[in-house]
């Protein structure tokens, strides 16, 4: 059956990148949460009574949520960080409170940190140089202010200068994501381009295998008919009944044809009922006959096997079909037989047809790249058909001294399932 052909559509360029984005900003406000956590007890014991303690009360409840909804649900209040870097420089300020009171040494002096980290993630470079400038000033601020004024110049700017890395960082981790994203935009059209360029490959090869095999052959077999039936009626003596015989084998195979038009064209339009089936083995039999009326090549159809034969829906049957069709006429045509024989039954819970004829056999080591490579497209078309439904085909001498075996083998596991479902749609 035919795929529809059509490309995927391409994820928004900055999906990905925003998901990633999303994840890191969280990380970075999870570890705001258990720094400040630790390191609030030590600023509000060391703030001021009164109205110093107020305020570092507030700062810790003000910098403590905001990073903990910001952590829980970023999808909804994420943009609006996006979109107001003033909040970030709000959340600064009052983290600013309670890194003076609890002193420079605690672990609110990471929290600083992650400040220019989540503005280089959010904002770019240039909120990564701002956000790292201003929490440099105030980490250097605290350590002029503080009680430890004697520091040195190394301990001083530590704090400061791994702002400045955390800034650099973030944006740079901000442009190699959406770098990626931007490369598996591209990656995900290249590939849908490529899926839709394989799906009309394998149509038109389709295509190409239904009117080699079905439609264009069997128009050929009835042209062959017709030109036997003018001949027949040109004779000096007609035989009335060896006209009948030929006029009605022309308007069998006209009608066909015709049927194998209407298959095609069904399965183009995806208007075929999947709950038909097909008389594989009854069709196949008639084809036989067809042949050896035609052809004048005796050919001569034997059931085999101990079990019914299930439904098979039509687009197996018609593969099928075609395979068995296409051995008999490459037999005629290139191996000189003087006999086909024609097999069809079920053997273990698989339906076998074997094609064999007496004639010359195929070339020693033959192989499909060889037929395609001289232009003989009929047995490359066998194989592809019988993969499409899940035979299994070999082509050789078989069990025979002599000529060429066609075995098409076929497990019923692979079309019960459909007809079974069928039925129950019914």
């Amino acid at each position: 059956m035919p795929v529809p052909v059509s490309a995927p559509a391409p994820a928004p360029a900055p999906a990905l990148e925003i998901n990633a984005l999303q994840a890191m900003c969280r990380q970075v406000f999870a570890f705001r949460l258990a720094m400040i956590a630790l390191a609030s007890p030590s600023a509000l014991l060391n703030a001021a009574p009164g109205l110093g303690v107020r305020l570092v009360g507030a700062a810790v409840v003000v910098t403590f949520m905001g990073s903990y909804v910001l952590f829980r649900d970023w999808e909804r209040f994420g943009p609006l960080l996006l979109r107001h870097p003033s909040l970030l420089a709000i959340d600064t300020l009052f983290g600013s409170l309670l890194l003076i009171s609890a002193g420079p040494d605690t672990t609110l002096a990471y929290v600083s940190v992650c400040t220019p980290l989540l503005a280089g993630i959010v904002y770019s470079w240039r909120g990564a140089a701002v956000f790292a400038s201003l929490q440099s000033l105030i980490l250097l601020l605290v350590h002029a202010t503080g009680p430890d004024t004697q520091a040195g110049v190394a301990e001083t700017a530590f704090l400061p200068g791994l702002c400045v890395i955390a800034g650099a960082v973030g944006s740079s981790l901000r442009t190699l994501l959406l770098r990626f994203g931007t490369a598996t935009t591209a990656l995900t059209a290249t590939q849908a381009r490529l899926a839709v360029t394989e799906a009309v490959s394998a149509e038109r090869a389709r295509l190409a295998r239904e009117m080699h095999d079905s439609v264009a052959k069997t128009l050929h077999g009835v042209a062959l008919a017709a030109d036997a039936l003018a001949a027949s009626a040109d004779a000096t003596h007609p035989n009335p009944a060896l006209i009948k015989q030929q006029a009605e084998l022309v308007s069998r195979s006209a009608r066909r044809a015709a049927a194998e038009s209407r298959d095609l064209l069904a399965d183009l339009r995806r208007e075929t009922d999947p709950t038909r089936t097909t008389d594989v083995l009854t069709e196949l039999a008639a084809r036989t006959g067809d042949f050896t009326t035609r052809t004048g090549l005796p050919a001569t159809y034997h059931p085999t096997g101990d079990a019914p034969l299930p439904p098979i829906p039509p687009a197996v049957a018609r593969q099928l079909l075609t395979i068995a069709t296409e051995a008999m006429e490459n037999a005629h045509r290139h191996a000189s037989p003087t006999h086909v024989d024609v097999r069809a039954g079920i053997h273990d819970d698989v339906l076998r047809i074997t094609v064999h004829d007496d004639g010359r056999g195929l070339p020693p080591d033959t192989t499909l790249d060889q037929l395609r490579q001289a232009g003989h497209f009929g047995l490359l078309g066998m194989v592809e058909r019988a993969a499409s439904v899940g035979a299994r085909l070999d082509i050789g001498r078989g069990d025979h001294a002599q000529g060429t075996e066609v075995r098409l083998e076929l497990p019923l596991a692979a079309v019960t399932p459909q007809s079974s479902t069928g039925k129950e749609a019914a």
